[in-house]
């Protein structure tokens, strides 16, 4: 394709989006000057007469007066940061505009003015311009293609032509960045920006950086296209199809207060498709005849699992085939626990409600008595008998309850009884607990490590893998970083007298185990850690850091983290390294090259 120009790829991009039923028109047709004028002036953005249209039919019973008030609502701007502007106008679409009407006994009665049809997506009006002319102050810009609906501008493409000089993804990204400056009032409703040299395409958010901008590699979720392939087509047909694209926009895109401003975020391929497969999956098994074992999901580590996991929430709470779940989220650690609520709480006008905590067994009890809805919070060490009890209470026996579980790998076994030996004490896991407090809830397991061995089987507890996306492919997309092991070993010495006190078999530390059991791996774990943390060993291990990371840092810039077994160590380890580099101690936090994060 190298010897295509700028404006050959745009005719291409415009007619696969024809051929998505977008009517395709150029702004010589529809401009001010233009044969059949839809704005009045280059500084209008949004053809106001296929707006209006779109409001009366899609709101009949709404008074004209009422429908009037809606319009006014999306011509004023309220916001004069562009980010809150559009997280406005992104709720009106997706929720509806709050107008207030007179009913026919003369009381007033608050109502919703639709602006988009997200069921029947041939109810809308769907364009795409070429050469879009917008004007603000002095300024004159024209984007290559925008995308309307029912008049509103959802969607701007950048191109660039393949192989000439300096036309670059990047060069289109900052492109996009001077228009947003420049004539803002276009991205006041924008849904998605994408940037493209005509063979490499990126699709990114209003307030992604360049480095959020990321490839869309699949149509159908089944079929991903191969690093290096053209990727504009498949993009175009996988974000622009129009109920993709319109899922996308209502279903796929948060809003997050974040410390540099308020950030919108969309989800990437490997989210959407997971997220679309996992509906169809737990309605199945939920369903009278259902095994309850949804499936699991894999997806590596830095991959945005806790988003999927809300959009997935999300989805079944507006699915009318789940009549209204209970989401209950189960995480094995507190600070998990902490990051996922946090999430969903961001994503609250996704899930349609504020999720709670349930922080005792008696609060699990309370959120799980209503009859349907609510998305409850809490770690599965919750599901535990209390002393004296030998079985976990049913706390819910309803069937539209599903279970997510985070870091499935981690703690959901244990379905075999365990005896111990001292007392004669029958125990069990966490996993037959949680499915004796919730007999008839349906599972599904978010992991970026699953484990399949004869006895610990992350499939063979929560089903079949719905989707996959590993290591090597966030890589590709860049998502994630790519990983290098390089082999360090620290002999851990042992003196004679020693050798005794250690077990021979030191067993693989699992978090199901029962009380009795877990302390005696304290006392494993105290030897273990005594030998590992010994302080010639830490001093050998300090010394090699640091002669590595200088060494690397001549060559590439860059960081270093070092995790340790304990938080003692941590310190120990951190004490040996700045008796080597004392320069690199600060006693400020915002100082010095080193710190310890626990």
């Amino acid at each position: 394709m190298a010897w295509l120009s700028e404006a050959d790829v745009e005719q291409l991009v415009l007619a696969r989006l024809s051929a998505l039923g977008y009517a395709v028109l150029s702004d010589a047709e529809i401009g001010p000057d233009g044969k059949t004028p839809e704005r009045e002036a280059y500084s209008d953005t949004l053809l106001f007469k296929r707006l209006t249209a779109a409001i009366e039919k899609l709101n009949p019973s709404i008074p004209l007066e009422a429908r009037g008030d809606a319009l006014r609502k999306i011509l004023a701007t309220e916001y004069t940061a562009l980010p809150q502007e559009n997280q406005r106008l992104h709720r009106m679409m997706v929720e509806g505009g709050d107008v207030e009407c007179c009913s026919d006994d003369g009381t007033i009665r608050g109502d919703k003015v639709r602006l988009i049809d997200f069921d029947d997506i041939a109810a809308n009006d769907w364009v795409a311009t070429s050469q879009f002319t917008v004007i603000e102050g002095a300024v004159e810009r024209r984007p290559d293609i925008v995308l309307f609906v029912n008049g509103l501008p959802l969607g701007v493409i950048e191109l660039k032509a393949p192989g000439a000089e300096n036309a670059t993804i990047s060069g289109a990204w900052n492109q996009l960045q001077t228009y947003k400056t420049q004539i803002a009032s276009l991205f006041r409703t924008n849904a998605v920006l994408v940037v493209s040299d005509g063979i490499t395409a990126r699709v990114g958010s209003l307030t992604a950086d360049q480095e959020r901008f990321m490839p869309w590699r699949t149509t159908d979720g089944e079929v991903i296209v191969a690093k290096g392939q053209e990727e504009l087509t498949t993009l175009i047909d996988g974000v622009f199809e129009r109920r993709r694209f319109l899922d996308l926009i209502r279903n796929f895109t948060v809003f997050n207060e974040t410390s540099s401003g308020l950030a919108k975020i969309i989800a990437g391929y490997h989210q959407f498709h997971a997220v679309r497969q996992a509906v169809k999956q737990t309605i199945t098994a939920s369903e009278p005849q259902g095994d309850k074992r949804i499936g699991v999901i894999w997806h590596t580590q830095g991959s945005g699992k806790s988003l999927l996991m809300a959009f997935y929430a999300g989805q079944l709470i507006r699915d009318p085939a789940m009549k209204n779940p209970t989401i209950v989220v189960i995480t094995d650690r507190n600070d998990l626990d902490e990051q996922l609520f946090t999430t969903f709480s961001m994503c609250r006008d996704l899930i349609r409600q504020t999720p709670i905590k349930a922080e005792s067994r008696e609060d699990l009890r309370s959120a799980l008595s209503r009859a349907s809805g609510g998305v409850v919070f809490t770690t599965i060490q919750k599901f535990s008998p209390i002393a004296g009890e030998s079985a976990y209470p049913m706390l819910s026996d309803r069937r539209n309850i599903i279970v997510i579980a985070d870091e499935a790998h981690r703690s959901q076994y244990g379905f075999r009884a365990k005896v111990e030996q001292e007392t004669g004490e029958i125990t069990y896991g966490f996993a037959k607990y949680l499915r004796d407090a919730l007999p008839n809830a349906s599972f599904i397991g978010f992991t970026g490590t699953p484990i399949e061995t004869s006895d610990v089987n992350t499939p063979a507890i929560f089903g079949k893998y719905i989707d996959v996306y590993d290591i090597s492919r966030a890589v590709e997309d860049g998502a994630t970083v790519p990983i290098y092991y390089e082999s360090r070993l620290a002999r851990i010495e042992l003196p004679d007298a020693e050798k005794p006190k250690i077990d021979a078999e030191i067993e693989v530390l699992t978090e199901d185990e029962a009380t009795t059991e877990q302390e005696r791996i304290k006392r494993k774990w105290a030897t273990v850690e005594a030998l590992v943390g010994a302080k010639k060993r830490l001093a050998m291990v300090a010394e090699d850091l640091v002669r590595h990371f200088e060494e690397r840092i001549e060559a590439l810039d860059g960081k270093a983290m070092l995790v340790c077994m304990s938080r003692r160590i941590c310190i120990a380890l951190y004490d040996q390294i700045i008796a080597l580099r004392p320069d690199w101690h600060s006693d400020d936090d915002a100082a010095g090259k080193i710190k310890v994060v626990m």
